[in-house]
Formats: structure tokens, sequence, C-alpha cells
């Protein structure tokens, strides 16, 4: 088990023979590879023709030598091709390579096969979708998108027609309000380009229709080839309206669908594409209006509840009693403020008093007021010996209250040293 998840790892181109790649591997990687080969159209000799069960299993062999390939043509298919098909025929046939993985069979499955007579008109068509490709008509940047909902859908395709009938079915049964504008042309043959390029133009000319359909059932090559006319090709591509190519079935690829601004691969499938299912629109209204009003709803109760949250908070449930709480805090920090400055100012009161009465004690008009007196003479020397004022001479005497001019009038006895310390001391 281990051995074969290994092998199976290993891709094919990195094999080697310690690390070999399963069969499995080898047979999906062969199958991938043809895959992308795509439609091949081919010319050959017809050598086995095998109906077996409604389907045709035959072999197809070169025109100038042995080389050979099986081919496969189921009932559906064979529906669409020449009924006198049969060995020995020289044709052209529209085929796509399948690789079995189980069994490691090739074969090809046909989806158009002709009598060969278109080979050269094949030949002239793939030089004119090289040259369109080249001119860039092809391209996707210029495509342009259809309408959300047409108001008029323009259609071209043949009068009673099995593809008017489908595309007008499935339209109204998508949206039964739907209006069409339907050109009738000839789909095939002489006129079929001519009239398709002039109904072309009035609808595109007309203000209201807001997309064309061209339409067709499906056919041989040989009659889709007037929707490879490189003059519709051409009016398709210049046209302002959008336009939607529903020629044919899957298989059927004329020049108009790789023009056109959408390829639909039926005209059931065009009306499908063209026109919006109002049942679906309805639903997905609906699915919106019921996720809009969800989320709305959610919206609103997480919003509702997160209210409910901050309304329930002291803060917010009473906020006054937070105020008082705080007012009280505020009152008692004042007070505390005005006791501290209080304090602090008697602090200071007292001891400016203290040095107040400091300055006082040592200021001399302390002593004046004592009932002392100072003695000057007229040029400012204070008298502290009698024998600096002699008999007769004025001085200034200050008292507390004032001062006086006296006049000496003899000698002072000497003072005792009693009396000198005395004096010394004031």
């Amino acid at each position: 088990m281990t051995s074969f998840q290994a092998a199976d790892a290993v891709r094919p181109r990195d094999s080697s023979a310690d690390t070999p790649t399963s069969v499995a591997r080898l047979n999906e990687t062969i199958r991938d590879f043809i895959a992308s080969w795509g439609s091949v159209w081919v010319e050959g000799e017809i050598t086995a023709w095998n109906v077996r069960g409604g389907a045709v299993f035959g072999r197809l062999k070169d025109l100038s030598g042995d080389a050979q390939i099986s081919f496969r043509i189921w009932s559906s298919t064979r529906a669409r091709l020449p009924a006198d098909l049969k060995v020995g025929d020289h044709v052209v046939a529209c085929v796509k390579a399948d690789y079995y993985p189980k069994g490691g069979d090739l074969s090809f499955g046909v989806s158009a096969m002709r009598h060969m007579g278109l080979g050269d008109q094949l030949e002239r068509l793939e030089r004119l979708r090289a040259t369109l490709r080249a001119e860039g008509l092809f391209d996707g940047a210029r495509k342009r998108p259809l309408p959300f909902l047409p108001h008029v859908v323009g259609l071209i395709t043949g009068e009673r027609s099995d593809a008017e009938k489908d595309v007008h079915r499935n339209a109204e049964l998508r949206w039964p309000q739907v209006r069409f504008r339907t050109r009738h042309v000839a789909v095939q043959g002489d006129r079929c380009v001519p009239e398709t390029i002039a109904a072309l133009a009035a609808l595109d000319a007309d203000p209201e229709v807001d997309v064309i359909i061209i339409a067709r059932g499906g056919g041989d090559p040989q009659t889709l080839l007037g929707f490879s006319d490189e003059r519709l090709v051409r009016a398709v591509a210049a046209a302002t309206t959008p336009v939607v190519s529903a020629i044919g079935h899957e298989n059927d690829r004329p020049l108009l669908d790789d023009v056109a601004d959408l390829r639909a691969s039926t005209p059931t499938d065009a009306a499908k594409r063209v026109v919006p299912d109002v049942t679906e629109q309805r639903a997905l209204v609906g699915q919106l209006r019921s996720r809009l009003t969800s989320r709305l709803t959610q919206r609103i109760g997480h919003d509702i509840a997160q209210l409910e949250q901050l309304r329930s908070r002291p803060v917010l449930r009473d906020p006054a009693g937070m105020l008082a709480g705080r007012a009280h805090d505020v009152e008692l920090q004042v007070a505390r403020g005005r006791e501290r400055v209080q304090r602090g100012i008697d602090v200071h009161a007292r001891r400016i008093a203290e040095l107040r009465a400091t300055l006082r004690a040592l200021s001399p008009a302390a002593t004046l007021a004592r009932g002392y007196a100072i003695a000057h003479r007229d040029d400012g020397v204070i008298i502290r010996d009698a024998a600096q004022a002699p008999s007769g001479s004025t001085m200034a005497v200050t008292v507390a209250r004032g001062t006086l001019r006296v006049r000496s009038e003899g000698e002072v006895p000497e003072a005792s040293s009693a009396d000198m310390s005395d004096r010394e001391r004031i």
C-alpha cells in the first residue's frame, strides 16, 4: 500500500528506475495532455462504419498513407450528420481525442462529419479567423457586459423557428414581463447575410433595445457558413448594443460566436443568460433582507446590552451619590488646609512677637523710655564725661519724648567707680 502511494505521487517526467511512477499516474498524465488538444478538423477516408445501439464505431484512414484513427459517433450527433455516410467516403470530420486511463485506449469522438467539399471553405474560414483575431475583434477587453434586466430584447431568427420558440418560452418562464422586438430573417442561403445585417442595424438603432440575440437551431457547416461571413462578423463587432450569439449547438463554432459579446451554446441558453430568473432574484432579495434584518437585530441587541451595562454602573446609576461623597472629601481637605494654614500663621505670629520683643529690648528707645537721657553736643558727639561739657556750654539732651537744649553751669564732681560701671552698662 505504501509503495503504491509512493509511485502514484511521482510524476512521469520525474520517474527513474529507483522512483518509478504508477500506471494510473501515467495514464492520467496522458489523458490530461490529450484533453488540452481540443477539437481538430481532420480529412480522411472512412474504412469502417459499424452501428451499435444507435452509435457508430468506425475508422478513418489517411488519404496518402496507412495511418488510421478509431472514432465514435453518438446517436445524438449522428442525427445531425448526413444520412448517406458510408465506408469509402472521402470526408472531413471534427474530432476530439478521448483517452481512457483504465484501459489505456485512445479514441476520437466525432462532433461533425461531412463529405469532402467543405475543405476549401473551412480553410478560408480559418484564415479569416486568424485575421480577425490579429485585428483584436475576438479580444475579451472589447466585449460589452450584458444588462442585468433588459427593457427590450432584440431577437434575430428564422420565422416560426424552434429557436424563436425556445428563446421566448425560456425567457418568459424566467421573467414573465420580458418584451421582445423580433426581426425574422433567412438563417441560411444567399439571403441570410444581408437580411441579418439589416435586422442588426435596425435593432441596434432602436434606443429601447438593450441586448440583441442572433439565434439559429444548429445545422451542418454548409448551412452555418452565413454566420461566419466577414461582413456580418464586422457588423456585429461595430454594433453599439451587446450581441449574443446563439447559433447551433455546443459543437458548432461559427465566427459570429467569437466576435459576439457573449456566446450561448443554444437558443435556450441564450434566454437564460440574457434574462434573470425572477424566482431566483426574489429569493436573493429575501435572503439579503433576512441577513440585513438579522445583522441589524444583532447590532441593536448588542448596543442595548452595552447601554444597560453602562447604566448599571454606580457612577451612572446614582451620579449624585458619587458627587456627595466627593464633596465631603473636598470639605475635609479644605478644613484641613485651613487648619494647617491657621496653625502656620499662629506659629509665625508668635515668632514675630518674640522677635519684636527682642528688638524692642535692644532698642535705645526702650532705654530712654525707662527714664534715661542722651546728651550730645551740637557737633553730634555724645557726652559720656562731664569734662566734655565745660561750664557755660550748650548741649542737647534727648529723652524718650523729644530733645531739650540745656546749658552747663559748672563742673560735675568725678564719678565714683560704681557710677562709672552703671554708665558703662547703659
